[in-house]
Protein backbone atom coordinates (compact mmCIF):
# COMPACT_ATOMS: atom_id res chain seq x y z
CA UNK A 1 0.00 0.00 0.00
CA UNK A 2 1.13 3.42 -0.96
CA UNK A 3 1.51 6.36 1.31
CA UNK A 4 0.31 9.85 -0.60
CA UNK A 5 -0.90 12.54 0.23
CA UNK A 6 -4.49 12.21 -0.56
CA UNK A 7 -6.26 14.40 -1.40
CA UNK A 8 -3.10 15.64 -3.21
CA UNK A 9 -2.05 19.52 -2.40
CA UNK A 10 0.70 21.32 -2.98
CA UNK A 11 3.03 22.66 -0.58
CA UNK A 12 3.93 20.70 2.86
CA UNK A 13 2.25 19.63 5.74
CA UNK A 14 -0.64 17.90 4.12
CA UNK A 15 -2.43 15.07 5.93
CA UNK A 16 -1.28 11.83 4.08
CA UNK A 17 -3.62 8.50 4.21
CA UNK A 18 -2.86 5.25 2.68
CA UNK A 19 -4.50 4.53 -0.74
CA UNK A 20 -4.60 2.22 -3.73
CA UNK A 21 -2.71 3.33 -6.97
CA UNK A 22 -6.35 4.12 -8.73
CA UNK A 23 -8.12 5.61 -6.03
CA UNK A 24 -6.39 9.16 -7.09
CA UNK A 25 -7.15 9.31 -10.73
CA UNK A 26 -9.53 12.56 -10.42
CA UNK A 27 -8.34 14.18 -7.87
CA UNK A 28 -6.00 16.00 -10.20
CA UNK A 29 -9.31 17.38 -11.54
CA UNK A 30 -10.85 18.04 -8.73
CA UNK A 31 -7.37 20.31 -7.33
CA UNK A 32 -7.54 22.42 -10.39
CA UNK A 33 -11.02 23.09 -9.88
CA UNK A 34 -10.39 23.95 -6.30
CA UNK A 35 -7.37 26.16 -7.14
CA UNK A 36 -10.18 28.04 -9.12
CA UNK A 37 -12.28 27.98 -6.32
CA UNK A 38 -10.46 29.10 -3.68
CA UNK A 39 -9.52 31.98 -5.78
CA UNK A 40 -13.09 33.70 -4.87
CA UNK A 41 -14.76 32.11 -2.18
CA UNK A 42 -14.11 34.72 0.12
CA UNK A 43 -15.95 36.81 -2.42
CA UNK A 44 -19.03 34.09 -2.95
CA UNK A 45 -19.32 33.55 1.09
CA UNK A 46 -19.26 37.13 1.54
CA UNK A 47 -21.87 38.30 -0.90
CA UNK A 48 -24.14 35.03 -0.74
CA UNK A 49 -23.36 34.24 -4.57
CA UNK A 50 -22.51 31.34 -6.64
CA UNK A 51 -19.72 29.65 -7.49
CA UNK A 52 -19.52 30.42 -10.97
CA UNK A 53 -16.07 30.21 -11.72
CA UNK A 54 -15.70 26.76 -10.42
CA UNK A 55 -18.54 25.13 -12.28
CA UNK A 56 -17.08 26.73 -15.45
CA UNK A 57 -14.04 25.20 -14.68
CA UNK A 58 -15.76 21.67 -14.27
CA UNK A 59 -16.83 22.12 -17.62
CA UNK A 60 -13.52 22.31 -18.92
CA UNK A 61 -12.30 19.46 -17.42
CA UNK A 62 -14.90 17.12 -17.54
CA UNK A 63 -15.47 16.89 -13.88
CA UNK A 64 -18.78 16.65 -13.62
CA UNK A 65 -19.02 13.69 -15.84
CA UNK A 66 -16.95 11.59 -13.57
CA UNK A 67 -19.98 9.30 -12.31
CA UNK A 68 -20.80 8.71 -16.36
CA UNK A 69 -20.29 5.02 -17.34
CA UNK A 70 -17.05 5.29 -20.00
CA UNK A 71 -19.47 3.73 -22.63
CA UNK A 72 -21.93 6.55 -22.47
CA UNK A 73 -19.46 9.36 -22.60
CA UNK A 74 -17.81 9.99 -19.45
CA UNK A 75 -15.16 8.70 -17.02
CA UNK A 76 -16.38 5.80 -15.23
CA UNK A 77 -15.53 7.30 -11.82
CA UNK A 78 -16.11 4.30 -8.91
CA UNK A 79 -17.57 5.63 -5.43
CA UNK A 80 -14.20 5.68 -4.04
CA UNK A 81 -12.75 7.63 -6.95
CA UNK A 82 -15.43 10.07 -6.60
CA UNK A 83 -15.01 10.33 -2.77
CA UNK A 84 -11.12 11.22 -3.08
CA UNK A 85 -11.89 13.43 -5.23
CA UNK A 86 -14.80 15.20 -3.82
CA UNK A 87 -12.53 15.57 -0.32
CA UNK A 88 -9.76 17.12 -2.80
CA UNK A 89 -12.08 19.69 -4.04
CA UNK A 90 -13.99 20.72 -0.19
CA UNK A 91 -10.02 21.17 0.95
CA UNK A 92 -10.21 24.06 -1.14
CA UNK A 93 -13.88 25.50 -0.81
CA UNK A 94 -16.23 23.73 0.98
CA UNK A 95 -19.13 25.38 -1.27
CA UNK A 96 -17.96 24.38 -4.38
CA UNK A 97 -17.67 21.08 -3.24
CA UNK A 98 -20.75 20.54 -1.73
CA UNK A 99 -23.25 22.14 -4.80
CA UNK A 100 -20.58 19.94 -6.83
CA UNK A 101 -21.53 16.79 -4.44
CA UNK A 102 -25.45 16.98 -5.39
CA UNK A 103 -24.75 16.93 -9.10
CA UNK A 104 -22.08 13.86 -8.15
CA UNK A 105 -24.20 11.83 -6.11
CA UNK A 106 -27.55 11.83 -8.65
CA UNK A 107 -24.86 10.98 -11.52
CA UNK A 108 -23.52 8.03 -9.70
CA UNK A 109 -27.30 7.23 -8.55
CA UNK A 110 -28.47 7.04 -12.74
CA UNK A 111 -25.25 5.27 -13.33
CA UNK A 112 -26.69 2.68 -10.92
CA UNK A 113 -29.97 2.74 -12.33
CA UNK A 114 -28.46 2.33 -15.98
CA UNK A 115 -26.55 -1.32 -14.24
CA UNK A 116 -29.75 -2.09 -12.71
CA UNK A 117 -31.64 -1.81 -16.15
CA UNK A 118 -33.55 1.65 -15.69
CA UNK A 119 -34.65 2.26 -19.53
CA UNK A 120 -34.54 6.41 -19.00
CA UNK A 121 -31.29 6.13 -16.81
CA UNK A 122 -28.63 5.90 -20.70
CA UNK A 123 -30.19 9.21 -21.95
CA UNK A 124 -29.89 11.20 -18.76
CA UNK A 125 -25.81 9.91 -18.77
CA UNK A 126 -25.47 10.77 -21.76
CA UNK A 127 -26.66 14.06 -21.80
CA UNK A 128 -24.56 14.60 -18.23
CA UNK A 129 -21.51 13.92 -20.59
CA UNK A 130 -22.55 14.95 -24.03
CA UNK A 131 -24.05 18.58 -23.08
CA UNK A 132 -23.08 19.11 -19.63
CA UNK A 133 -26.41 18.47 -18.03
CA UNK A 134 -26.82 19.46 -14.12
CA UNK A 135 -28.74 17.98 -12.15
CA UNK A 136 -29.84 19.30 -9.00
CA UNK A 137 -32.30 18.16 -6.41
CA UNK A 138 -34.88 19.30 -3.55
CA UNK A 139 -34.53 15.89 -1.46
CA UNK A 140 -33.10 18.23 1.41
CA UNK A 141 -36.38 19.51 1.95
CA UNK A 142 -38.67 16.86 0.85
CA UNK A 143 -37.11 13.58 1.84
CA UNK A 144 -39.91 11.07 3.06
CA UNK A 145 -42.32 13.63 2.58
CA UNK A 146 -42.95 15.87 -0.71
CA UNK A 147 -43.34 19.48 -0.54
CA UNK A 148 -45.49 19.29 -3.53
CA UNK A 149 -48.57 18.01 -4.95
CA UNK A 150 -49.16 15.84 -8.76
CA UNK A 151 -52.55 16.13 -9.79
CA UNK A 152 -53.22 13.67 -12.84
CA UNK A 153 -54.57 15.46 -15.57
CA UNK A 154 -57.95 14.49 -17.31
CA UNK A 155 -56.57 12.12 -20.17
CA UNK A 156 -53.90 10.80 -17.51
CA UNK A 157 -50.78 11.44 -19.80
CA UNK A 158 -49.45 13.71 -17.60
CA UNK A 159 -49.42 15.65 -13.79
CA UNK A 160 -49.51 18.70 -13.25
CA UNK A 161 -47.21 19.66 -10.12
CA UNK A 162 -47.64 22.82 -7.82
CA UNK A 163 -45.69 23.49 -5.01
CA UNK A 164 -42.42 24.55 -3.20
CA UNK A 165 -38.82 23.23 -2.84
CA UNK A 166 -35.98 24.33 -0.58
CA UNK A 167 -32.01 23.86 -0.15
CA UNK A 168 -32.07 23.16 -4.22
CA UNK A 169 -28.16 23.59 -4.31
CA UNK A 170 -26.35 24.89 -7.58
CA UNK A 171 -30.01 26.24 -8.85
CA UNK A 172 -27.90 28.86 -11.29
CA UNK A 173 -26.30 26.95 -12.84
CA UNK A 174 -29.00 23.37 -12.66
CA UNK A 175 -30.07 22.26 -15.88
CA UNK A 176 -32.81 19.75 -14.10
CA UNK A 177 -33.83 19.12 -10.76
CA UNK A 178 -34.90 15.59 -9.50
CA UNK A 179 -37.46 15.74 -7.37
CA UNK A 180 -40.87 14.74 -5.81
CA UNK A 181 -44.44 14.96 -5.28
CA UNK A 182 -47.28 13.62 -3.57
CA UNK A 183 -50.72 12.37 -6.19
CA UNK A 184 -53.58 14.25 -5.39
CA UNK A 185 -54.88 17.31 -4.18
CA UNK A 186 -54.61 16.45 -0.56
CA UNK A 187 -53.84 19.38 1.67
CA UNK A 188 -52.76 16.54 4.50
CA UNK A 189 -51.58 13.70 3.12
CA UNK A 190 -51.08 10.41 4.99
CA UNK A 191 -50.98 6.84 4.41
CA UNK A 192 -52.15 5.43 1.37
CA UNK A 193 -50.95 8.35 -0.36
CA UNK A 194 -48.41 7.92 -3.25
CA UNK A 195 -45.38 9.51 -4.08
CA UNK A 196 -44.11 10.02 -7.50
CA UNK A 197 -40.30 10.85 -8.43
CA UNK A 198 -39.40 12.53 -11.87
CA UNK A 199 -37.20 15.39 -13.33
CA UNK A 200 -38.25 18.60 -14.07
CA UNK A 201 -36.27 21.24 -16.04
CA UNK A 202 -35.58 24.13 -15.03
CA UNK A 203 -36.47 26.25 -17.76
CA UNK A 204 -39.72 24.30 -18.14
CA UNK A 205 -42.56 26.50 -17.80
CA UNK A 206 -44.22 27.20 -14.41
CA UNK A 207 -40.33 26.69 -12.82
CA UNK A 208 -39.01 29.66 -11.02
CA UNK A 209 -36.30 30.18 -8.85
CA UNK A 210 -36.68 32.24 -5.55
CA UNK A 211 -33.18 33.84 -4.36
CA UNK A 212 -33.83 33.25 -0.54
CA UNK A 213 -30.39 31.81 0.25
CA UNK A 214 -28.94 33.57 2.69
CA UNK A 215 -27.50 31.56 5.65
CA UNK A 216 -25.02 30.91 8.16
CA UNK A 217 -22.44 28.90 6.15
CA UNK A 218 -22.37 27.26 2.55
CA UNK A 219 -23.12 30.72 1.47
CA UNK A 220 -21.99 29.65 -1.89
CA UNK A 221 -24.04 26.90 -3.16
CA UNK A 222 -26.89 29.44 -3.62
CA UNK A 223 -29.49 26.48 -2.58
CA UNK A 224 -32.18 28.80 -3.45
CA UNK A 225 -36.22 27.80 -3.63
CA UNK A 226 -37.56 26.86 -6.70
CA UNK A 227 -41.33 26.70 -6.95
CA UNK A 228 -43.44 25.14 -8.98
CA UNK A 229 -46.75 26.27 -10.77
CA UNK A 230 -48.71 24.17 -12.63
CA UNK A 231 -45.81 22.33 -13.99
CA UNK A 232 -46.31 19.80 -16.87
CA UNK A 233 -44.73 16.42 -16.02
CA UNK A 234 -45.84 13.44 -18.56
CA UNK A 235 -46.57 10.44 -17.06
CA UNK A 236 -43.98 8.50 -19.07
CA UNK A 237 -41.67 10.69 -17.41
CA UNK A 238 -42.10 9.29 -13.52
CA UNK A 239 -38.85 7.66 -12.74
CA UNK A 240 -40.65 6.00 -9.34
CA UNK A 241 -42.99 5.46 -7.22
CA UNK A 242 -43.10 4.98 -3.35
CA UNK A 243 -46.06 5.13 -0.74
CA UNK A 244 -46.01 8.59 1.50
CA UNK A 245 -43.76 8.08 4.34
CA UNK A 246 -41.77 5.53 2.93
CA UNK A 247 -38.02 5.06 1.78
CA UNK A 248 -38.98 2.81 -1.39
CA UNK A 249 -36.58 1.98 -3.78
CA UNK A 250 -36.11 5.22 -5.35
CA UNK A 251 -35.60 6.89 -2.47
CA UNK A 252 -33.32 4.76 -0.41
CA UNK A 253 -31.10 3.95 -3.64
CA UNK A 254 -30.56 8.28 -3.77
CA UNK A 255 -29.38 8.00 -0.29
CA UNK A 256 -27.19 4.83 -0.64
CA UNK A 257 -25.53 7.34 -3.37
CA UNK A 258 -25.43 10.32 -1.23
CA UNK A 259 -23.94 9.41 2.30
CA UNK A 260 -20.43 8.06 0.95
CA UNK A 261 -20.14 11.54 -1.61
CA UNK A 262 -21.26 14.26 1.15
CA UNK A 263 -19.29 12.45 3.68
CA UNK A 264 -16.53 12.60 1.58
CA UNK A 265 -17.17 16.54 0.97
CA UNK A 266 -17.13 17.50 4.94
CA UNK A 267 -14.77 15.14 5.24
CA UNK A 268 -12.19 17.65 3.22
CA UNK A 269 -13.08 20.86 4.61
CA UNK A 270 -11.57 19.38 7.88
CA UNK A 271 -8.55 18.23 6.05
CA UNK A 272 -8.27 21.87 4.94
CA UNK A 273 -8.81 23.22 8.02
CA UNK A 274 -6.18 20.90 9.95
CA UNK A 275 -3.51 22.33 7.18
CA UNK A 276 -4.16 25.90 7.58
CA UNK A 277 -3.60 25.15 11.49
CA UNK A 278 -0.36 22.82 11.00
CA UNK A 279 1.14 25.74 8.52
CA UNK A 280 0.05 28.17 10.66
CA UNK A 281 1.70 27.01 13.90
CA UNK A 282 5.21 26.01 11.54
CA UNK A 283 5.42 30.13 10.67
CA UNK A 284 5.02 31.10 14.52
CA UNK A 285 7.06 31.17 17.79
CA UNK A 286 6.96 32.07 21.22
CA UNK A 287 9.54 34.02 22.07
CA UNK A 288 12.97 32.34 20.86
CA UNK A 289 10.82 28.66 20.26
CA UNK A 290 8.85 27.70 17.48
CA UNK A 291 5.56 26.12 17.81
CA UNK A 292 6.33 23.13 16.23
CA UNK A 293 9.03 22.31 19.16
CA UNK A 294 5.68 22.52 21.62
CA UNK A 295 4.59 19.38 23.09
CA UNK A 296 1.24 20.32 23.31
CA UNK A 297 1.33 21.30 19.42
CA UNK A 298 2.16 17.91 18.89
CA UNK A 299 -0.60 16.54 21.08
CA UNK A 300 -2.91 18.79 19.38
CA UNK A 301 -1.71 17.66 15.75
CA UNK A 302 -1.66 13.97 16.49
CA UNK A 303 -5.35 14.40 17.95
CA UNK A 304 -6.93 16.03 14.64
CA UNK A 305 -4.54 13.38 12.38
CA UNK A 306 -5.63 10.63 14.30
CA UNK A 307 -9.87 12.01 13.94
CA UNK A 308 -8.92 12.42 9.91
CA UNK A 309 -7.97 8.97 9.77
CA UNK A 310 -10.75 7.06 12.17
CA UNK A 311 -13.40 9.36 9.94
CA UNK A 312 -11.51 8.09 6.45
CA UNK A 313 -11.15 4.55 7.43
CA UNK A 314 -15.36 4.92 8.10
CA UNK A 315 -16.01 6.01 4.66
CA UNK A 316 -13.92 3.80 2.81
CA UNK A 317 -14.54 0.39 4.88
CA UNK A 318 -18.42 1.32 3.96
CA UNK A 319 -17.38 1.65 0.49
CA UNK A 320 -15.37 -0.98 0.61
CA UNK A 321 -18.64 -3.18 2.09
CA UNK A 322 -20.42 -1.66 -0.43
CA UNK A 323 -18.06 -3.10 -3.59
CA UNK A 324 -19.11 -2.06 -6.92
CA UNK A 325 -21.93 -4.78 -7.23
CA UNK A 326 -24.28 -3.65 -4.61
CA UNK A 327 -28.34 -3.22 -4.37
CA UNK A 328 -30.46 -1.15 -2.70
CA UNK A 329 -31.19 -2.53 0.80
CA UNK A 330 -31.77 -0.84 4.54
CA UNK A 331 -29.05 -2.54 5.61
CA UNK A 332 -26.38 -0.99 3.47
CA UNK A 333 -28.37 2.21 3.90
CA UNK A 334 -27.65 2.02 7.53
CA UNK A 335 -23.82 1.30 6.80
CA UNK A 336 -23.17 4.18 4.34
CA UNK A 337 -24.79 6.68 6.32
CA UNK A 338 -23.23 5.88 9.76
CA UNK A 339 -20.01 6.15 7.58
CA UNK A 340 -21.35 9.81 6.84
CA UNK A 341 -22.23 10.49 10.19
CA UNK A 342 -18.76 9.43 11.38
CA UNK A 343 -16.97 11.85 8.90
CA UNK A 344 -19.44 14.61 9.66
CA UNK A 345 -19.16 14.53 13.29
CA UNK A 346 -15.33 13.98 13.08
CA UNK A 347 -15.01 16.98 10.67
CA UNK A 348 -16.82 19.46 13.43
CA UNK A 349 -14.53 18.16 15.67
CA UNK A 350 -11.15 18.35 13.27
CA UNK A 351 -11.75 22.06 12.40
CA UNK A 352 -12.59 23.10 16.25
CA UNK A 353 -9.57 21.89 16.80
CA UNK A 354 -7.35 23.54 14.02
CA UNK A 355 -9.11 27.17 15.34
CA UNK A 356 -7.89 26.33 18.91
CA UNK A 357 -4.78 25.44 17.78
CA UNK A 358 -4.39 28.55 15.97
CA UNK A 359 -5.79 30.61 18.35
CA UNK A 360 -7.60 34.29 17.90
CA UNK A 361 -6.37 34.35 14.32
CA UNK A 362 -8.92 31.77 13.35
CA UNK A 363 -11.62 33.98 14.51
CA UNK A 364 -11.46 36.62 12.20
CA UNK A 365 -13.32 37.11 8.81
CA UNK A 366 -10.09 36.68 6.38
CA UNK A 367 -8.90 33.42 8.40
CA UNK A 368 -10.13 30.31 6.50
CA UNK A 369 -10.54 28.51 9.11
CA UNK A 370 -13.47 31.07 10.33
CA UNK A 371 -15.42 30.29 6.99
CA UNK A 372 -14.41 26.15 7.67
CA UNK A 373 -16.12 26.53 10.83
CA UNK A 374 -19.62 28.12 9.19
CA UNK A 375 -19.21 25.46 6.77
CA UNK A 376 -18.91 22.10 8.27
CA UNK A 377 -21.56 22.43 11.01
CA UNK A 378 -23.95 22.40 7.76
CA UNK A 379 -23.39 18.67 7.68
CA UNK A 380 -26.12 17.67 10.99
CA UNK A 381 -29.07 19.16 8.62
CA UNK A 382 -28.49 16.46 5.91
CA UNK A 383 -30.51 13.32 6.16
CA UNK A 384 -30.61 11.37 7.67
CA UNK A 385 -29.08 13.64 10.57
CA UNK A 386 -26.54 12.19 12.94
CA UNK A 387 -28.98 11.40 15.72
CA UNK A 388 -31.60 9.55 13.44
CA UNK A 389 -28.74 7.82 11.67
CA UNK A 390 -28.54 6.08 15.00
CA UNK A 391 -31.80 5.14 15.37
CA UNK A 392 -31.72 4.09 11.93
CA UNK A 393 -29.07 1.58 12.72
CA UNK A 394 -30.30 0.47 15.66
CA UNK A 395 -33.91 -0.41 14.22
CA UNK A 396 -32.61 -2.31 11.47
CA UNK A 397 -30.47 -4.29 13.34
CA UNK A 398 -33.05 -5.07 15.51
CA UNK A 399 -35.17 -6.09 12.71
CA UNK A 400 -37.10 -3.58 11.41
CA UNK A 401 -37.39 -3.53 7.53
CA UNK A 402 -35.93 0.11 7.46
CA UNK A 403 -38.63 1.53 5.06
CA UNK A 404 -39.98 4.28 7.46
CA UNK A 405 -37.63 6.61 9.75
Amino acid sequence: MTTIDTPTRSGTGTYPIPTRPDDERFVGWASDVGAVAAQHASDHDRDATFVTEAYAAMRANGYLALAVPAELGGHGATMRQIAYAQAELARHDGATALAAAMHQYLTALQAFRHRSGAPDAAAVLRRVAGEGLVIATSGGSDWLWPTATARPTADGDAYLVNGRKTFCSQSPEATVVATSAVVGDADDPGDGDEVIHFSVPLAAEGVRVEETWDTLGMRGTASHDLVLDNVVVPADKVAGRRPYGELGVPLLAAALHFAPVVGATYYGIAAGARDVAVEAVGAGSRGQRPLTELPRVHRQVGAMDATLRSAWWALMGALDEMGDDYGADPALLATVMLAKRQAVTDAIAVVDAAMDLVGGRSFFRRSPLERAHRDVRAGTFHPFTPEITLSYAGKVALGDPGVTE
